[in-house]
């Protein structure tokens, strides 16, 4: 038989998307834009929040999946058309005075619950007093996957110099950088492929992130070789 029985909602909440693109733009980018692609049919709510709503946060392709959008007061009418796409928000009066879109129709003025830092704190101090949090230690817990290719250097040779000169070798060719890239080529968990990136920026191969998360290759691939 076929179970009919209600299924839960699940709320996806990405707050601060400015920081997550400033550290893996490219990354993140590709992520989000699955997860609102797949959620509408799947039936996932997702709701993005940032306070910096700049072309290089909200993105075009961020934007086109995701057609449902609320503007607070913005300081700019640049702001105001990043997320809604005309001007109109740089004038609200702020404590919960909104521009309102949905499904990219008409905007509309609302004024939604102001709530201060006053009354959240409250809020906060009160569950905090009702009983001690319960942590999902599985989320921060390494994988045995992960484990073993963290003792992957160790057992051939001390430091993981084999699977480092690999990550090198398959950034040099194919002139691509970046953790997942690295992560699919070679096989390895998120973890293993970060690390081999990040002691690619410390020895001077690639540069550092720049804010959409992009890095670039600094040794050319013959003289690396070399």
């Amino acid at each position: 038989q076929i179970d009919l029985s209600p299924m839960p909602f699940i709320v996806v909440i990405i707050d601060e998307m400015a920081d997550l693109m400033m550290v893996a733009g490219k990354d993140i980018e590709g992520a989000v834009q699955r997860l609102a692609q797949m959620a509408r049919a799947a039936g996932i709510h997702v709701v993005m929040a940032t306070q910096r709503p700049s072309v290089d946060v909200i993105t075009g392709t961020i934007k086109a999946n995701f057609p449902t959008r609320i503007s607070f007061q913005v300081t700019s009418k640049i702001d105001s058309r990043t997320i809604l796409g005309e001007q109109g928000a740089e004038q609200l009066l702020g404590q919960g005075d909104m521009l309102y879109m949905a499904g990219g129709g008409r905007i509309i003025r609302l004024h939604a619950p102001f709530v201060s830092d006053a009354e959240v704190e409250g809020i906060v101090a009160h569950l905090k007093s009702q009983g001690a949090p319960e942590y999902v230690e599985a989320v921060t817990e390494e994988t045995e996957e992960e484990i073993g290719e963290e003792s992957f250097g160790a057992s051939s040779g001390g430091s993981g110099d084999e699977l480092y000169d690999q990550a090198v070798a398959v950034v040099l060719r194919d002139e691509k950088v970046s953790t997942s890239y690295v992560q699919r080529r070679l096989q390895v968990g998120y973890n293993k492929a970060a690390s081999l990136i990040e002691r690619m920026e410390k020895e001077g191969l690639i540069s550092p992130a720049n804010a959409t998360g992009k890095r670039e290759i600094l040794v050319p691939g013959d003289s690396a070789r070399a």
